[in-house]
């Protein structure tokens, strides 16, 4: 990043060029404010082609190296159209350079289309029919992301329905700056077949309830909850909770770049802060998988891997 600001001349903010991950003391108004001024700060700095494959390709060999075996990433285009020839032509050449940072990796890569809950609904359904047209070539899901506490999340239902009817999973963001109700929502309005955190559905045993007769998972990023002041300390984020109830999880990292930790980190927080022994560790990791859009054969390698992990004596 840092790189691409220097030879495209674009200033950063001055936590953008330290290597301190970033904590703001609460999920308010403000702090999601300075969230978000630096993750669009840090989008800036991408300007052209090269760029770009040398994110993913950056991206995947990081993620690689820290344990992962498939990746689905979450791409606005609307964010990036302007500069680079509108919105299908950033989606393809984002889906080409995955394609080939994945393949020559091992380690697979999918798309999830990211609408944004701030901006007009109607930009929500373009997003929804680019990613139902590009539903099987390398775009796995339709995302609505941006702060929970801004739109409507009905108005975005047509959006949904396109996406479902092109077979693409519903996979919004919910219960991370909102409550339960936020999450209902997305079951029930939106057909959320995954939930992005979802981690406050832990304040209604009936949400609970409702996530685990669904089906659903949450994709639970414990270090993200406590960069963002979601809870104060590890030991506070429910993960316990939505285990308990039946609730399907895949931990994930969110935004590595901001919030300083990857994949890795989030289980050692499990373990650490929730005491999760290595057969709750190896049932999340398997959760994962199968809450993941991987091929069947990435699925079987990776399950079939988590089963190895478990079975070899070793250090934690």
């Amino acid at each position: 990043m840092i790189e691409f600001a220097t030879e495209h001349g674009v200033r950063l903010p001055d936590v953008l060029s330290s290597d301190q991950p970033l904590h703001l003391s609460t999920a308010d108004e403000r702090g999601w404010f300075r969230f978000q001024r630096l993750y669009d700060a840090a989008r800036s700095v991408l300007r052209s082609e090269d760029d770009v494959r040398r994110l993913l390709h950056e991206v995947v060999a990081d993620e690689k190296a820290d344990g992962s075996g498939w990746l689905e990433i979450q791409v606005d285009p609307s964010g990036y159209a302007a500069r680079f020839g509108g919105i299908t032509a950033f989606i393809e050449l984002v889906l080409d350079a995955a394609a080939q940072a994945g393949a020559g990796s091992g380690v697979g890569v999918g798309v999830v289309v990211g609408a944004n809950r701030t901006k007009h609904p109607l930009e929500a359904r373009t997003l929804a029919r680019l990613a139902a047209q590009y539903a099987g070539r390398g775009v796995v899901g339709l995302g609505l992301a941006n702060d929970e506490r801004r739109g409507r999340i009905e108005d975005f239902e047509p959006a949904f329905r396109i996406a479902h009817a092109a077979g693409v999973p519903a996979v919004p963001h919910g219960g991370e700056l909102l409550g339960a109700p936020s999450v209902r929502a997305c079951v029930e309005r939106l057909g959320a077949y995954r939930v992005g955190h979802g981690i406050r559905a832990a304040e209604d045993p009936r949400v609970v309830d409702l996530l685990a007769a669904g089906g659903v998972t949450c994709e639970v990023c414990p270090a993200s909850n406590l960069a963002l002041g979601v809870y104060r300390a590890a030991e506070q984020v429910p993960l316990r909770v939505l285990l308990d109830g039946g609730v399907r999880v895949a931990l994930g990292a969110d935004d590595p770049l901001l919030f300083g930790s990857r994949l890795t980190e989030q289980y050692r927080l499990a373990r650490e802060a929730h005491g999760l022994d290595d057969v709750e560790l190896a049932g999340l990791a398997a959760m994962s998988v199968r809450a993941s859009s991987a091929p069947a054969s990435v699925r079987a390698a990776l399950l079939a891997a988590v089963d190895g992990w478990l079975a070899s004596p070793g250090p934690a």
